[in-house]
């Protein structure tokens, strides 16, 4: 390949981090033979590959001298496009390059009054002539290692329609014969379909299509989308954004910490979204903001730099806007992080503009250089009584309260904590030794989970005792796990409280439904935004029960369970 090729394919990769495999794909393709009917499967970003597919043929339809073919491309959607004359008069006029003006009438191509859009008889015709008046290109291609000179090619054609799913329900007929539309129309043309949905939910029956050369796109992962997200950095940077009058916002000095920026918010956000348009729209709120402490110390400083020099040599001082430190650049960090999640909250389902959303949310002037800086949420102090916990729902406080039993107390005591035998209450232990008379082949037996159920008895919990849980911070616990101890915990605490339930006669059937209900497992989603409870496995990991940490200290714990009357104390293996 030569250095125009080269380069070509480089500059592309670099735009579209992640697709690197496809563009590559889709080059060669167009180098050798582009095959009549191209499927494209994208279930996660349609609206990036469609972009892709934008710039590489965007490119390819510029006269350069190199060994792709020249190209004519038009991308149309089939949401827009819901009548057949539409579809029709967008792809010629899009592949004509034609301009559908008011002042003129809003004629078609080729604006003699001349009519294409009556079937898909008068279409074909219609492509047919735009083919052939489509003059002479003087492109070249490579032969070895000379370049040949070729008068008479003409450009390949291509059409991408977009949301092909909806053909299905729009244009049901035009599926056919778009799929044969190089067959049918005698020109060299190329279409291709991009889905979020698979090929055979839209494939007509009776084997009326040609099978479709495949190309299935892979989703995104954590680096291709952080790469992403810097990218638009460059561009707002050459750009040279502004923000409500905060210049510099883009400068390039700002990029190592942009990209720090950009890994803080899909960390934060990546459990409710992997789309790089939303993550980049809540990153574009937040960012004015989060630099802003970094602008005003630098305006500062060169203010100070400034006051020492006589009004000839104030002009020529220029101190260089350089990334903040280290320690500046963490207490950055946990400084914005809640307002990540308040951000993602409202401009997600654009409850608010992002404009509007980061003027509401601009921190204070010269936040960095302030004696003592004001905290937006210190979760060390959620067990004071002015607190977001406090409105929290009952079935909340419980679940923190099982997270927090679940994250102090070691596994293998489940059963002696919160376990029951045969019909009686077991009294659980407070001083971290086995109560005495327990044998190694004794069985516990309780409902709600697996975790809770034949587990044996141990004899000795020596291993636990050297380090206190509670100091040695929060242990990861899967989800069965917390809604075992949350079934144990409403069992035993809650029965007071509940409304009266005569269809429920057995022993736990009322808690078994209970803990078995959506809202208990919209709770916990809940609690995850508001950092109470740290999911620990990514979401997209589907092997295993997902893992959970506590996010509450002892003290939020301990005014949990003397507002429920839960006797944390003897529920804990090592308490305090």
């Amino acid at each position: 390949m030569e250095s125009d090729e080269v380069g070509l394919l480089e500059n592309l990769v670099e735009e579209h981090p992640g697709y690197a495999k496809f563009i590559d794909d889709i080059l060669m393709l167009t180098s050798s033979y582009l095959p009549p009917f191209i499927y494209i499967n994208d279930t996660t970003n349609p609206r990036i590959t469609s972009s892709v597919l934008d710039s590489v043929f965007g490119r390819l339809s510029q006269p350069q001298d190199w060994e792709y073919p020249p190209v004519r491309y038009a991308r149309v959607n089939a949401v827009a496009c819901f009548t057949a004359r539409l579809f029709y008069d967008s792809v010629l006029n899009t592949l004509a390059g034609w301009k559908v003006r008011w002042q003129e009438g809003c004629e078609n191509w080729p604006g003699d009054g001349q009519r294409w859009n009556d079937s898909i008889d008068s279409f074909l015709h219609g492509l047919k002539a735009l083919h052939d008046s489509t003059g002479s290109s003087s492109h070249t291609v490579h032969k070895g290692k000379e370049k040949a000179p070729v008068q008479d090619q003409k450009p390949v054609m291509v059409i991408v329609i977009e949301k092909a799913e909806r053909l299905k329900e729009n244009l049901p007929e035009l599926i056919i014969p778009l799929t044969r539309l190089a067959e049918m129309s005698q020109v060299n043309i190329s279409t291709i379909f991009l889905s979020a949905v698979r090929w055979e939910d839209i494939k007509p029956s009776l084997g009326a299509s040609p099978d479709p050369y495949y190309i299935d796109i892979e989703p995104h992962n954590k680096q291709d989308t952080i790469e992403r997200l810097v990218s638009a950095f460059h561009s707002a940077s050459f750009s040279q954004l502004s923000f409500n009058g905060i210049n510099n916002i883009y400068h390039p000095a700002l990029l190592p910490l942009y990209e720090h920026y950009a890994a803080m918010i899909y960390s934060i956000c990546a459990v409710y979204t992997h789309d790089p348009y939303e993550l980049q729209y809540i990153a574009a709120a937040r960012w004015p903001g989060f630099v802003k402490p970094v602008l005003d110390e630098h305006r500062q400083a060169q203010g100070l730099a400034r006051g020492d020099q006589s009004e000839e040599d104030q002009e020529l001082i220029a101190i260089e806007l350089a990334p903040p430190s280290e320690d500046q650049r963490m207490w950055l960090t946990r400084y914005f992080t809640p307002s990540i999640t308040a951000a993602l909250e409202a401009l997600h389902p654009r409850s608010i503009s992002a404009g509007e959303w980061a003027l509401k949310n601009m921190p204070e002037p010269n936040l960095l250089s302030l004696e003592v800086v004001p905290r937006p949420l210190d979760r060390t102090k959620l067990g004071q009584k002015d607190n977001s916990m406090e409105h929290l729902p009952r079935m909340s406080k419980f679940i923190l309260l099982a997270a927090f039993l679940a994250s102090t107390n070691p596994a293998k005591t489940d059963v002696k904590m919160f376990g029951r035998g045969a019909g009686e209450r077991k009294r659980r232990r407070r001083n971290g030794s086995p109560r005495k008379g327990a044998g190694r082949g004794g069985v516990a037996k309780v409902g709600f989970c697996s975790w809770l159920m034949e587990v044996p008895l141990l004899n000795s919990f020596s291993l636990y005792k050297k380090v206190p849980q509670r100091l040695s911070g929060p242990a990861p616990f899967p989800l069965d796990r917390l809604i075992a101890i949350l079934g144990a915990l409403l069992e035993e605490n809650d029965v007071e409280m509940r409304p009266p339930a005569p269809d429920y006669v057995f022993p736990g059937e009322y808690t078994e439904m209970e803990i078995g209900r959506v809202q208990v497992y919209a709770a916990i989603g809940e609690l995850t935004s508001m950092r109470t409870l740290y999911r620990t496995t990514p979401p997209e990991k589907l092997d295993g029960p997902p893992m959970f940490k506590c996010g509450i200290p002892f003290e939020a714990a301990q005014a949990l369970a003397r507002e429920l009357k839960v006797p944390l104390n003897d529920l804990m293996w090592d308490p305090v």
